[in-house]
């Protein structure tokens, strides 16, 4: 049995018992959202789920420890390399975002 099929057959019962009278918004159409919010949630979700990490999550945390890293190579002969490093791994987690923000629009 598919979900959609578990999930109708969930709302007729819903329904034959009354359960859907008089709800907040019956009648009116469904608020505006935002393209991909429900895929966007679902897919993280289930990522969530699996014990999975999306690289952009993973690029997030990188960037916050190479900024702890930044600030304690300041003033030292390494401080520019730390910072290219940091700059690196801010362009990767912009891209990482507009390839998601894309794929799910």
């Amino acid at each position: 049995m598919s979900f959609s099929s578990l999930a109708e057959r969930q709302i007729l019962k819903a329904q034959a018992d009354g359960q859907m009278d008089n709800l907040e918004g019956e009648g009116k159409p469904l608020p505006e959202r935002a393209p991909g919010s429900y895929t966007s949630a679902a897919t993280m979700r289930i990522m969530a789920q699996a014990g999975a990490v999306p690289r952009e999550i993973e690029l997030k945390k990188e960037i916050e420890v190479q900024r702890q890293v930044v600030q304690k190579a300041k003033g030292s002969p390494s401080w520019k390399s730390e910072m290219a490093k940091l700059a690196d791994l801010q362009c990767r987690h912009a891209i990482e975002q507009e390839s998601r923000k894309r794929f799910f629009t």
